[in-house]
Order: structure tokens, then sequence, then C-alpha cells
């Protein structure tokens, strides 16, 4: 049995926590809310409000893994320094910037004390699946968590990347890699989605192209039986092809979503290694600026190009039809 506290009970640190006490292992938790505390400490966990609780609850050498946003990491990192002894180490589970990793490795280093970056894949379904680890740090540390890192992943699932930073390095370029495969899928479901656009009445005016061969693309076509077939035997089918599939099922016209796709950085931070490193990566930075634009970061530029056109050419706007981009199940 390993003993080990975690700080941040969200949706993957709660989960996290289960996975480790199924293990057999003695879990020290912590977070700002109080019921996150107590819906763990009732399934086996101890529970600690403040951070010096969870600390003194521990026996040394002491292991703390912090599952939070990026931008709360440094300052927990900071305030757990002024709690630890030497011998300690310190886990970060997030979505961290590797150079942060590689700071902080070298501050502790200072108190003699261990950081381990361990980046970590698996959201939701990792309570049942296990998780993936791509961890980072210096090997003594790494080797004494090994019961931690196997209880949390499945066999082969973990692996010690290299030094600090390391961890967060590969789970960095992994989430890029997913960037784009998310992109590649949407942009594709979108064209199955629109291909009934021959059979729809086309205005005729300065402002719409016109279709070229609208009987070319006639096809209704029932995108989420289209996404359950290409699960069976495609050279496409994958766990992200399977999610599309049973959210397509359940919601076939996404009734819900606004399409406004969040990013944690992760693209952000690949893209500039990329460039320091001048290695081209076109389909990543393409799905970043993808997601930039849905956030709404392209309103002001599509406004001046409506400007522009209006200057030059007398061009106004034609107004939005909401129900031309719906998703259509097929019928």
């Amino acid at each position: 049995m390993k003993q080990i506290g975690m700080i941040g009970l969200g949706r993957m640190g709660a989960n996290m926590v289960r996975r480790l006490l199924r293990a057999g292992h003695d879990c020290v938790v912590h977070d700002i809310r109080a019921e996150a505390i107590a819906e763990l400490a009732g399934e086996g966990a101890r529970g600690a409000t403040l951070l010096e609780d969870l600390v003194a609850q521990l026996n040394p050498p002491r292991a703390v893994w912090i599952m939070l946003p990026a931008a709360l990491v440094g300052k927990t990192v900071t305030a757990l320094r002024a709690l630890l002894e030497p011998g300690d180490i310190i886990i970060d589970g997030g979505n961290s910037d590797y150079r942060d990793a590689i700071a902080q490795a070298r501050e502790l280093r200072r108190q003699k004390l261990h950081f381990i970056d361990a980046g970590t894949s698996g959201g939701i379904h990792g309570l049942d699946d296990g998780y993936c680890l791509m961890i980072g740090g210096d090997p003594q540390a790494v080797q004494s968590l090994t019961p931690v890192f196997t209880a949390l992943a499945p066999a082969g699932g973990w692996l010690h990347c290299g030094p600090a930073g390391a961890g967060h390095f590969v789970k960095m370029v992994h989430n890029g890699i997913e960037y784009g495969l998310m992109a590649a899928y949407a942009e594709g479901f979108n064209l199955l989605a629109q291909a009934d656009r021959g059979l729809a009445a086309r205005p005729a005016d300065a402002e719409t192209a016109p279709l070229a061969q609208p009987e070319n693309y006639p096809f209704t076509l029932d995108v989420a039986a289209i996404a359950e077939l290409w699960r069976h035997g495609s050279v496409v089918r994958s766990w992200l092809l399977d999610l599309t599939a049973q959210a397509l099922h359940e919601n076939p016209t996404l009734a819900g979503y606004s399409g406004h796709v969040a990013d944690s950085g992760e693209g952000r931070w690949t893209m500039r290694a990329a460039i320091d490193l001048g290695v081209p990566m076109p389909v990543l930075a393409s799905a970043l600026f993808e997601r930039f634009g849905s956030q709404g970061q392209n309103v002001y530029a599509n406004k001046l190009l409506s400007a522009m056109r209006k200057g030059f050419g007398g061009h106004g706007e034609k107004p939005v039809d909401p129900a031309a981009h719906d998703i259509r199940p097929g019928d």
C-alpha cells in the first residue's frame, strides 16, 4: 500500500482517487469544495480542508499529487514548498506548460524536494479504463511511485519519458495531435451533413456564389449511421470516432451545442515548440486557429471583411440563416 495526497477533486482528480482506493492505497484528499472532500471521504479517503492538514496526515517521505488547472499549479507548489520536507515529492498531473515543470523542478531541487510532471490522459473514462501517464522527473522519485502509477494505468499505460518536463512535453504533443484528429473528424462529418445542398433553392444574387452542378449534391445522409459504420473495420476507427458516433446517436442534430470550442493551452505550447525547433505542423496550426475562430476571435476580422467589400463594391451583408447550418439526422 502506498500513501498519497491528492489536491484537486474535479472530474479527473476525484476518479483517480477512486481508482487508487480500489487498489488499496491510502489517499488524503483536498479541494476548495467541502462537498468534494466529503464525497470521497465517504468512499474511504481521508479528507483535509487545509493544505497544512493534508501534509500533516501524510507520512514522510510524502507524495502529493496536484490535479489543478495550469493557472493554479504555481501558487499551489509555492504553498506546498513551505510545508514539505527534504525527500518529499510533488507530482503535477494537470495540463501544465513543460517549461514551468523544468523551472519548478530546478527550484524545488534547492530544497531537496522532488518534482514529477505526470501528463495524464483518459478523461472521465479513466476510472474504469485506466489512464495513460506520461512521466518526467528523477528516476529515483519516479521509481518510488511505481505502485501508484501502476494502479492508475492499465498494463503498459505509463512511461518514464525522461527528466523533469519530459512528461508534460509528451502530453503537450499528445494533445496537439488530439486537436488535429478532432478537427479532421469534425470537418469530414460537416461535409457529409452538407451533402444535400443541391436539393435546396439558392438565391440568385450578387452576394451568393452559385452552386456548380447541384445535381452532384443530392445526398441526405444519416451522419450518425455513417459514424457507427466507420467504427467497424474502417481505417479511421478510433476512440474519438467511438465518442463521435455515441454523441450523434444520442443527439443527431447536436442541439444544445454552441460550437464554442475551448483550448486549455497545449495546442499553443506545441506550436511554440514547433516554431522554436523549426518543425512544420500545418495540421495543428489550422486546428488551433479554427478553435480561436470558434471562440469568437475572428468576429472583428469578419466584420472588417464585410466593411471592405461594402467599400469597394457596395456589397451589403446577407443575413445569416441559422437553419442553413443545422445538422440533419437523415431520413
